[in-house]
């Protein structure tokens, strides 16, 4: 006899094998853009922040553990310089 699943139970188990897919760091396989990971791309950091200004974590981002660390500084970095602003500058009233 076989039990039927309820959709909960669905949900959770498709949710707990996407969990389990290797996500590829979009640093790793590429050099050339790991050089160009610097303060001064404002560019390709602004894709990596938040409207808000906030730093997206490694797991929304998909980038390993070492190239977040090393994008999170070069975002720190282009905050103190004032490339980049700390927060998004519009006030909620």
């Amino acid at each position: 006899m076989k039990l039927k699943m309820s959709s909960r139970l669905l949900k959770k188990r498709a949710r707990r094998t996407s969990q389990n897919q290797k996500r590829n760091c979009r640093f790793c396989p590429n050099k050339e853009i790991e050089s160009t990971l610097n303060y001064k791309n404002v560019g390709l950091l602004r894709s990596f922040i938040t409207e808000r200004g906030k730093i997206l974590p490694a797991r929304i981002s998909g980038s390993c553990s070492k190239h977040q660390r090393v994008l999170s500084n070069a975002i720190k970095n282009a905050r103190i310089i004032a490339l980049l602003p700390f927060t998004s500058g519009q006030s909620n009233q």
